[in-house]
């Protein structure tokens, strides 16, 4: 059982290292062993994590690295791999265009997939952390050669519906694609549970509902912030 959570604000001057920070605090109850948060700044990813209670991995330095307006933040009760920071999360691969991942959940299928992303698709699998499995299978779909003609909405899209065919067991996560913004996700048959939530931007504007799916969040009046996690926060 690990706390996942993230936040993307309207306001691209607006940081949300302290948001992030106090959500992950609410959410301590579920993971006590490892704790990180990795923002994004105009295009530059900010990342900080290791072993420890959210109180004493994020020192009042860290947070001042921490800026930009969409981030992730993770606290990890280790069900799988090691208690190694290393496999502390968010965890990160630079292509395409630069992905992190906060999992919670187990892959039941963790040895064919390591293999299939080894030997198929060359990709360096360094752990044994099944989030790096399923940060490897999304990044692998956003870079395949039939999605490349694609928008980026659609792209996206494409890329998930390979995680839900190749992942198997019960999970929910947040993928960050830098300079794109947040992709919530659950497995298919729904065991893991995530919520998304808005609230009114303080200073772009307000809204008059939450879209029904990321595809139309671009219509929506105004202009919200947005949140995810595993939990109400």
């Amino acid at each position: 059982m690990c706390g996942i959570l993230g936040l993307l604000l309207a306001n691209e001057d607006q940081y949300v290292n302290q948001m992030i920070f106090d959500g992950l605090t609410v959410l301590q109850h579920r993971g006590q062993d490892a704790a990180g948060i990795v923002t994004s700044e105009r295009g530059r990813l900010h990342l900080r994590k290791d072993n420890g209670l959210v109180k004493d991995v994020f020192q009042t330095h860290h947070m001042i690295e921490l800026r930009g307006n969409v981030g992730l933040g993770h606290v990890r009760y280790p069900t799988a791999g090691s208690s190694s920071c290393a496999e502390a999360q968010p965890l990160y691969t630079n292509y395409p265009y630069g992905i992190c991942v906060a999992h919670n959940g187990n892959l039941t299928n963790t040895e064919e997939l390591a293999v299939e992303l080894r030997t198929e698709c060359q990709r360096h699998i360094n752990t044994d952390s099944d989030s790096e499995l399923l940060l490897n299978v999304f990044a692998e779909g956003m870079s395949s050669p039939d999605n490349h003609d694609l928008d980026m909405t659609n792209k996206v899209f494409k890329a998930m519906e390979k995680v839900m065919s190749k992942c198997k067991g019960g999970y929910a996560g947040l993928y960050l694609i830098n300079g794109i913004g947040l992709v919530g996700f659950r497995d298919p048959h729904g065991i893991r549970p995530i919520v998304f939530g808005s609230r009114s931007s303080m200073t772009r504007g307000s809204m008059s509902s939450i879209p029904a799916t990321p595809a139309k969040m671009k219509n929506a009046s105004g202009s919200p912030d947005y949140v995810m996690a595993n939990e109400k926060v």
